[in-house]
């Protein structure tokens, strides 16, 4: 993910910027400032005092290089301790060292992903002359992988729209690419399904395994009291349909290559969601202009708050079970007051657009409730709604207009479609739940 929060070159609000910036800049898909008018508003551009001008194009002096060592060798390190609770084979291990071993190689290979998609968009900032950051690793010691990902910081405004795509691009295409070679490799060399053996717990499965020689095709009850099942998604159950012994959902996280390439997959879609300034934002920005996308953006983040309403108002009414009734009549109505205020301020509190919105999102997340879901706090969809509120308060709806607007070449539109496909092949509706 870049961090490319900016403001505009003349220092005016980016969103009413938008409206004077394309009176004179055609906003189709094929269309584009003039010649003339592109010189024109790059001369003006260049005019911009720049706070960070002074500053050379690549920071590698050797304290910054120290900072970014440190935070990606703590980052090896929260991620190393979560690969050996989920790849560590306990219990045929001959020492620590070995179950360290299991523990670096997913660290390894998610880490590679994380890096290959970060510097993906340094190396495109470094080639458009765009002063940028080295990739911050962000350690979290003990959550679910151990890492919040990684981030660069934009230190100024990209100048164009072709800019801003290639560096938008870059690192969603580059991290593709490994996660797509780790998830690969990790089908090409399965071990049969004897492997869930080296793991503490699943005595249901490993019975059944021992018995038939295959993984069950259904969850069966486990010692432990729950399991983590990771969602399937277009691409992989596509990838998984050509070889053998591959392993059920609620069992995959024990395998470091198939593990770190869908975790790889998934983060890569995260980032192409197509709203604000997250990648996918810059490049579907690029590819339709400012008012179509500031449309789209809004109506995505809709989809969003109704998909989080299907996992918010089951878990409220867990927390609330002695004040709730047995229509969770108190969490549906604290979740329409709270989708209310998400959605006012994602619409900038534009009233034709927040009460049909609140209006869809309410109603559609009661008929996936009760008509598709079920009333289930443990579905996975409440991630959506921690999501929903991320895009709202860190990244924002709608992209903010580049300075100047630059047609695209016919082979960055392709590449673009594809990156959007890419999202659609690589997205899950419920990414990650828990079966008790």
């Amino acid at each position: 993910m870049s961090d490319n929060q900016d403001p505009s070159p003349t220092g005016r609000n980016p969103h009413q910027e938008a409206h004077d910036e394309q009176r004179s800049i055609n906003d189709s898909r094929d269309g584009a400032a003039s010649t003339s008018d592109y010189e024109r508003k790059m001369h003006a551009y260049r005019g911009y005092s720049n706070p960070y001008a002074h500053e050379p194009l690549q920071d590698l002096r050797p304290k910054t290089l120290l900072k970014h060592s440190a935070l990606f060798l703590l980052t090896v390190a929260t991620v190393t301790e979560r690969g050996i609770a989920f790849t560590g084979r306990f219990e045929t291990a001959e020492s620590v060292w070995s179950l360290i071993a299991d523990g670096l190689l997913f660290a390894f290979l998610l880490l590679a992903f994380l890096a290959t998609h970060e510097f993906g968009h340094y190396f495109a900032a470094v080639k458009h002359r765009v002063r940028t950051s080295l990739p911050y690793f962000i350690p979290l010691p003990f959550t679910f992988i151990g890492t919040f990902g990684a981030v660069i910081r934009i230190k100024e405004p990209v100048s164009d729209s072709r800019k801003l795509f290639d560096i938008g691009i870059a690192g969603p295409v580059a991290g593709f690419v490994v996660s797509l070679i780790i998830l690969i490799i990790g089908f090409a060399t399965l071990p049969g399904p004897e492997h869930i053996m080296h793991f503490p717990g699943h005595e249901g499965v490993k019975a059944y395994v021992m018995e038939h020689g295959a993984f069950p095709d259904e969850p069966l009850p486990d010692e432990q009291g729950e399991l983590l099942v990771l969602g399937n998604t277009l691409l992989y159950s596509f990838l998984a349909s050509f070889f053998e012994h591959v392993p059920p959902m609620w069992e995959m996280y024990h395998y470091p290559f198939l593990f770190a390439g869908w975790l790889g997959l998934f983060f890569t879609a995260l980032n192409l969601m197509p709203v604000g300034q997250l990648d996918g934002g810059h490049i579907l920005y690029c590819l339709i202009g400012y008012r179509k996308h500031r449309i789209f953006a809004r109506g995505f983040f809709v989809t969003l708050v109704m998909l989080g309403g299907v996992g918010a108002v089951p878990v409220m009414h867990m927390l609330l079970e002695s004040y709730d009734n047995q229509f969770a009549s108190l969490s549906w109505s604290l979740w329409a007051l709270v989708a209310f205020m998400m959605i006012r301020r994602g619409m900038r509190g534009d009233w034709r657009w927040v009460l049909p919105s609140w209006l869809i999102a309410v109603s559609g997340a009661f008929a996936l409730v009760y008509g598709v879901v079920g009333f289930d706090p443990t579905a996975g969809f409440f991630i959506w709604f921690v999501w929903s509120l991320f895009l709202l308060f860190l990244v924002g709806i709608e992209h903010p207009p580049v300075y100047v607007e630059v047609p695209l070449t016919r082979n960055r539109r392709i590449l673009g479609w594809i990156a959007i496909a890419v999202f659609v092949l690589c997205i899950s509706p419920s990414p990650v739940y828990i079966i008790f």
